[in-house]
């Protein structure tokens, strides 16, 4: 039994999945961006998984062979949705831009659909091993 490689694949798939979860709650956030459109006041919304993620792994983080050992910090980054506050160029106050929404959609929906495709291949590879082969 390989401990390391165990390790290793666990990551992976709690890495997916917390992708997986990031890209969700950012269609649903800006799905609700674009209903807001014309809300009064309305400060979009944003997810920031990439930017926790990428702080947690750039950190001086004590690297472990065994999930028994002193963990200094987590590399799956947190999920968190954040307000953007900055002002607008609209005179109702609300910052919400819809070509830059869009965009952020179909971005985020070929990252999702990225992500799906690598579980898939795990997914297939793990069968393909655990039938031997076959």
């Amino acid at each position: 039994m390989n401990i390391k490689g165990e390790s290793v694949n666990i990551n992976t798939y709690d890495l997916l999945k917390n992708s997986m979860d990031a890209s969700a709650l950012r269609g649903k956030v800006i799905a609700n961006n674009i209903s807001n459109i014309n809300t009064k006041g309305y400060k979009k919304l944003y997810v920031t998984f990439e930017d926790t993620l990428n702080n947690s792994m750039s950190g001086d983080t004590l690297k472990t062979d065994n999930n028994k050992h002193i963990q200094t910090g987590s590399t799956s980054g947190e999920i968190a949705v954040q307000r953007d506050e900055s002002t607008s160029m609209r005179q109702d106050g609300n910052n919400v831009d819809i070509d830059l929404e869009m965009t952020n959609q179909a971005a985020n929906e070929l990252m999702y659909n990225a992500l799906v495709k690598q579980v898939n291949s795990k997914i297939s590879l793990t069968s393909y091993i655990i039938g031997g082969g076959k």
